[in-house]
């Protein structure tokens, strides 16, 4: 396991859960002048994305993320990405939060699925910030933050190994083995089959600094080549053109990673059958968890380094579902061992050791919180603020 993986499996995520929310916030934008007080605008879709991300790059918690450390639980970095999703004004239900990390882990599995080298990982990584500048063009403070990040990227990351990044691609595809969620996008484009598993495709450019397959040379104990021979590899490949730039501004030449949103179309998941019971077999025990200890420590340096900025006003409700009838249903029909529920932390037994974690926890709650209208968020999603 590499204790590097962290920061891009977190900046990649969130990228991925940044491309989800603009899309939906788009589809559900309505002019300003023709708003009424409880529907999505121009104004607030910039707002939630500005929020966000200012706290996605807050200095401080890019500071904890970068230090070398190993991997937590799926339910550890789910609860980093609640409270952050509700960093701003959007409030979202279980149900709509269930679905946009089922869409942000099966995009990011499927990207690191067929990244062509290892060191891929990275241009993934550069095309999501790249794709978050975006966002923000028009925030100057906020694009410092996110090249501070690229500059880290690079620091850390460009003098690593193949093997090292190798060891931090398994490390990804371990964190996300056993996870065959259907997404209505990967199964019409036929990247990926009905029981959840993607399909791996037998064309298209070879890895940069590889030869396109179908020749086997032979050498003498001397390391003269004797002899070659042809076969047929059953694929329709090609050279890569170029090697995707690792600079700061570039072109990244691989497209894994970039908004596969930008075209408005619905997305649905779906619990495949095998889904089903996989987490049947995997259902946590009630026992003690031996690394319970260490996941509140890592949530305890995560989120003290959040700056969470409180919403002064109503907050608004987005749903990730056509309807609400779909989205309620999506809430009952899901197997109760794939939904991340609130999770309760007792700080109040070891003063000393939970310190830390018990002045997060005090800041996480929200006093003369506004009785808001069902029709703007009434499915506040409380898993922090209730600590």
């Amino acid at each position: 396991m590499s204790v590097r993986t962290l920061p891009l499996l977190f900046l990649n995520l969130g990228g991925e859960m940044l491309y989800i929310l603009d899309q939906r916030l788009r589809a559900q934008n309505i002019p300003g002048d023709k708003a009424r007080r409880d529907a999505w605008t121009e104004v607030d879709r910039k707002r939630v994305l500005n929020d966000i991300i200012s706290t996605m790059f807050n200095r401080k918690f890019m500071e904890e993320l970068f230090k070398p450390q190993e991997l937590y639980s799926k339910k550890a970095l789910r609860t980093v990405y609640d409270r952050l999703a509700h960093a701003s004004i959007m409030r979202l239900n279980q149900a709509s939060m269930d679905k946009l990390y089922d869409l942000m882990t099966m995009a990011l599995k499927y990207q690191v699925l067929l990244c062509p080298r290892p060191k891929d990982v990275l241009l993934v990584t550069f095309n999501h910030l790249d794709a978050i500048k975006g966002f923000i063009r028009d925030s100057p403070a906020l694009l410092h933050l996110v090249d501070e990040t690229f500059r880290q990227l690079l620091e850390i990351y460009g003098g690593l190994s193949a093997g090292d990044f190798q060891l931090i691609r398994q490390t990804l595809l371990t964190f996300f083995q056993d996870l065959h969620i259907r997404v209505s996008v990967f199964l019409k484009d036929r990247v990926q089959n009905s029981n959840g598993r993607f399909v791996l495709p037998v064309s298209g450019p070879v890895p940069w600094g590889t030869e396109v397959p179908g020749l086997i040379r032979m050498f003498n104990n001397k390391g003269e080549e004797v002899k070659r021979v042809e076969f047929q590899h059953g694929g329709n490949y090609v050279t890569a053109p170029r090697e995707g730039s690792f600079e700061l501004y570039g072109d990244r030449v691989l497209k894994l990673g970039t908004n596969m949103y930008s075209v408005n179309r619905p997305v649905e998941t779906h619990i495949s059958g095998l889904s089903k019971n996989l987490a049947s077999q995997a259902q946590q025990s009630i026992a003690p968890n031996p690394l319970a200890k260490e996941e509140l420590n890592f949530l305890a340096r995560l989120m003290g380094g959040m700056e969470i900025k409180k919403a002064t006003g109503p907050g608004f409700r987005l749903n990730l579902f056509t309807t609400d009838e779909e989205e309620e249903q999506a809430a009952l029909s899901r197997p109760e061992e794939l939904s991340y529920e609130v999770v309760d932390i007792q700080a109040t037994q070891d003063q000393q050791r939970n310190k830390e974690l018990a002045r997060i926890m005090e800041e996480f709650e929200i006093t003369d919180q506004p009785r808001w209208s069902t029709s703007k968020g009434d499915d506040l999603l409380a898993m922090m603020d209730e600590l």
